[in-house]
């Protein structure tokens, strides 16, 4: 088949030979117990099936697609053993390779298309959604030969989606992704960087509308996003927990205050280069997770357990110059699991001079540390 891997004598051998070393690993005694047995095997088609999917499971996917050419009996036991699939590793013919092993492999779960240049066209998305209807995590990614049909075909044949990746897919319509929600309605985690076409507030409105279980968004550089998509996605996701809003200019404090008030796992936040931003946005965090609860840690509270703190846990606040020290230094005392030190930047403002001032605990339990040592000189 086209963009098939072709498979000579000599290459099966070396795949045997390859694929006994790994059963080996599994089990020293896998190959005595199966001889003590009657099972001998003395070539590759001799491997059970249960075996085989034990090995396949260690070995790249490379391999597998070597290992499903073998036989009838080796490609029927990996078809339907099969549930995770990259080829990524395919830097040419990817889309040949999809047309010819999709139809075989339909009990994928997880399918990862993350592409270097674009390789992927419409056909072979229309062929994973006619013949993986279990499919659960598909990433797409810099596929920008895609057009709106393959939103579409993942509509209808994909109703089980819990993650998509399209960043970069800059051809997708707002209209189109928002008819892909309509169907795909178990998505929890959908990244949209670059989709400056589809990531619009008419799509955000489809999200907060049929995809109440949402957790994690990525709209990193989606231009064209404002304060209303931000705000109907907040209330129509409250199980928001990450959110990527880096690079969206047009937003203010208002987007920042509903995912504040709504979402109330929010964990992870991007700001960067959102220079609307002000004080006001800040205090908000702070105030939402004492109102619902989240105690504010004292500053020389111990470092143990802090991960395991309810509220922010990374905030990217870079060139928000509008932001001053005493609203940021607030927020860094209230979460303790954002960090200024060196190694563990989890609270990140490169490019806000005006904000060196501000240090998480850890800095001034280090200062303590240092001022209570004695010095040698006495």
């Amino acid at each position: 088949m086209g963009g098939e891997p072709k498979v000579s004598t000599v290459d099966l051998n070396l795949c045997f030979e390859r694929l006994m070393m790994v059963g080996g690993a599994i089990d020293g005694l896998g190959v005595e117990k199966m001889k003590m047995e009657g099972v001998v095997i003395t070539e590759w088609k001799d491997i059970p099936m249960e075996l085989l999917l034990r090995i396949i499971s260690l070995v790249d996917d490379r391999t597998v697609i070597m290992a499903s050419g073998v036989c009838s009996g080796w490609r029927d036991a990996i078809s339907f053993g099969l549930t995770h699939l990259s080829l990524s590793w395919c830097k040419n013919n990817m889309n040949n390779l999809v047309l010819s092993l999709v139809p075989r492999f339909t009990k994928l779960q997880t399918l990862i298309l993350r592409q270097d240049k674009p390789q992927i066209e419409d056909i072979a998305i229309e062929t994973i959604a006619n013949h993986c209807h279990d499919l659960h995590d598909l990433d797409l990614s810099k596929s920008f030969k895609l057009s709106d049909r393959a939103l579409c075909a993942l509509a209808h044949g994909c109703p089980n989606l819990t993650k998509l990746n399209i960043s970069g897919c800059t051809a997708f319509s707002d209209n189109a992704l928002a008819y892909l929600t309509g169907f795909c309605r178990k998505l929890k985690v959908l990244n949209l960087c670059g989709c400056v076409k589809a990531a619009s507030d008419t799509a955000l409105q489809a999200i907060g509308c049929n995809c109440n279980q949402l957790q994690s968004l990525n709209l990193g550089w989606c231009e064209n996003v404002s304060d209303l998509g931000v705000m109907t996605l907040a209330y129509g996701c409250p199980d928001l927990r990450n959110v990527d809003l880096c690079g969206c200019v047009c937003i203010t404090d208002e987007s920042v205050v509903a995912l504040a008030n709504r979402c109330l796992h929010l964990a992870s936040l991007g700001l960067y280069y959102c220079r609307n931003i002000t004080d006001r946005a800040i205090y908000e965090l702070i105030y939402s997770l004492a109102r619902n609860g989240v105690k504010k840690p004292g500053i020389w509270k111990s470092m143990k357990g802090r991960f395991e703190e309810e509220g922010l846990r990374s905030l990217n606040i870079s060139q928000c110059t509008a932001l001053t020290p005493p609203a940021v230094q607030a927020l860094c005392d209230t979460f303790p699991a954002l960090h200024t030190c060196s190694g563990r930047h989890s609270l990140v403002m490169s490019g806000c001079l005006n904000l060196t001032s501000v240090h998480c605990a850890c800095a001034f339990q280090a200062h303590r540390t240092a001022s209570n040592i004695p010095h040698p000189a006495h």
